[in-house]
């Protein structure tokens, strides 16, 4: 079993039995707080407006998928060296990939590296990467978990291949613990960034056939196909205890080897930076979507790196990253939930604004790199049924909504957990969660390429109205109005929605099972729109 998946097992029964020993047997923790967002006055014919760091409505449109996706085909299981097009025609409904990539994968033994293939698995990364930069798919590689030779040095019991991404027994506060990990990443970025200028004699790779007429694997410099690498996933996994989750000092020490191998103090094959200054470092996502593991971050780069000549703090990372999942329980308190919930009556609004309180403050950006709902009731993230509403629906209806509230609140890029179910039909939370199912799209899938297709190179102008909400988006001149009933019991509102001047407005629905929304060109009178708006998010686009 993957380890991504092993670990939200474990995660269910320490998060649902032992980490929530306050609950005891009470029953779910049911508290819900509704989002909150600044109104802004409409300027109907006001086609310049718009807040100064709104990314494209696209960049909300991201997807988490594995290697096997892009390249194992069901005809074919031995061939992995080719893209399956039914499923890329999938993942081009989505924008941006992060990549689960286990480190086992590119250093099979300690420093032989291979790509193309891997010689664990035979999958052939370069196939993979070149296709997404040919179909405009942003990657961020995301290099996670511990090679097995490295998980081997635990003792037997302790064995995890999520433990801390050190050999055991390493002081885990100091940077060159880390090594072994920043010299992967280096070789990484040597091969897949931008940077074509590196000393060829650095790169390496195992050359070495694997048995008769394989194909060996050559040295690659400066591919240009990644921009963004991940340093590890859910660093703070306080549910596997202290062999696996590292306090903020701890993992700001492994990002400082990482980023730039400790301000280039361990040698000139260490860290991401040092083979492509250009490529980004994206933190670890964080479990816990604490905004304050941030600050010690920052604190200890403080002391141990310093400050740049700005005066700014000499910070190891370029993204802001942390997970967040909408449901009737808390991270925060360990509150077991029962249910997932609509994202409006979450603290998911309430959280990105106090990462991105802290963000501005650094200039970084804020990425959340997790988030999505089961389909099996079994899970506590489940989308329910709503009414008539199936809960593929409703699942559909509150992922689009969700990227809509990210950009209300100011976050750059969103990926959301994944392209399939991990499991079908399992009853473990994040089993289920796929907004595809080979060879076909959910709705949720469909939604998103639809949004994408009307306005995916919009941006976020402000939200004019609170409930229902009514925001206002803008592309050069055009302008697009979304609007939704932030709620989850199958309501609707009647709204008049002014224009200005404009006569004629273009209504445009979601529709599933299909590649384009419906659209119907409606004339009005007095600049005003008369509209039933429901939970499932609405678009009306102004005809100049």
């Amino acid at each position: 079993m993957n380890g991504l998946f092993f670990h939200r097992y474990i995660f269910l029964l320490v998060f649902g039995f032992l980490g929530l020993s306050r609950c005891h047997k009470q029953a779910a923790y049911k508290h819900l707080m509704k989002d909150t967002v600044t109104i802004v006055a409409d300027k109907p014919g006001d086609t310049t407006a718009r807040r100064a760091d709104s990314p494209p409505l696209k960049n909300m449109f991201g997807i988490n998928a594995y290697e096997w996706n892009f390249l194992e085909n069901p005809s074919v299981p031995n061939d992995h060296s080719h893209i399956y097009e039914t499923n890329m025609a999938i993942i081009k409904s989505f924008t941006a990939v992060r990549h689960y990539m286990n480190w086992n994968k590119l250093e099979n033994t300690p420093g032989d590296y291979t790509y193309n293939p891997t010689n664990n698995g035979s999958w052939y990364y370069d196939v993979m990467y070149e296709r997404c930069k040919r179909d405009s798919i942003l990657v961020l590689a995301d290099l996670k978990n511990l090679p097995v030779w490295m998980m081997n040095s635990y003792p037997a019991d302790d064995r995890d291949d999520e433990n801390v991404p050190a050999p055991y027994g390493a002081d885990r506060g100091k940077p060159s613990s880390y090594l072994v990990q920043a010299r992967t990443a280096f070789q990484f970025a040597a091969r897949y960034g931008s940077n074509k200028q590196i000393d060829a004699g650095l790169v390496k790779v195992d050359t070495r056939p694997r048995w008769t007429n394989d194909v060996p694997n050559t040295v690659k410099i400066g591919l240009g196909y990644i921009g963004y690498m991940e340093c590890n996933n859910e660093p703070d996994r306080w549910w596997k205890g202290s062999k696996a989750m590292q306090t903020p000092e701890e993992y700001a020490a492994n990002l400082s080897a990482f980023y730039d191998g400790h301000k280039h103090t361990m040698g000139p094959g260490a860290g991401v930076k040092t083979a492509d200054p250009k490529m980004m470092v994206v933190m670890g996502g964080l479990a816990s979507a604490d905004v304050n593991y941030v600050r010690r971050i920052i604190a200890w780069c403080r002391k141990n790196r310093g400050l740049r000549p700005d005066g700014s703090v000499d910070i190891c990372f370029d993204v802001i990253n942390y997970h967040l999942y909408a449901n009737n329980g808390s991270v925060f308190a360990r509150h077991r939930a029962s249910t997932g919930v609509a994202p409006e009556l979450t603290e998911l609004g309430h959280v990105a604004d106090s990462f991105k309180h802290l963000a501005d403050s650094i200039k970084t950006p804020v990425w959340v790199t997790e988030t999505g709902y089961d389909l099996n009731t079994e899970s506590y993230q489940h989308a329910p049924e709503i009414g008539s509403k199936s809960a593929l629906l409703t699942q559909a209806d509150w992922i689009l909504r969700t990227s809509l509230l990210y950009m209300r609140h100011g976050v750059q890029r969103l990926f959301f957990y994944q392209l399939f179910d991990a499991e079908a039909g399992s009853p473990g939370q994040y089993m289920t969660s796929g907004l595809a199912e080979s060879p076909k799209m959910r709705p949720a899938a469909d939604y998103i390429m639809q949004t994408n297709k009307l306005m995916g190179s919009y941006q976020y102008v402000g939200t004019i109205n609170a409930d229902p909400l009514v925001d206002k988006y803008r592309s050069g001149k055009s302008i697009i109005y979304v609007l939704t009933v932030p709620d989850q019991k199958g309501r609707s509102a009647d709204y008049t929605l002014s224009v200005g001047n404009h006569s004629k407005v273009n209504v445009h629905t979601l529709k599933p099972g299909a590649d384009h929304m419906d659209s119907k060109a409606v004339k009005i009178a007095d600049g005003k729109l008369k509209i039933k708006v429901t939970e499932t998010p609405q678009f009306v686009e102004v005809v100049k």
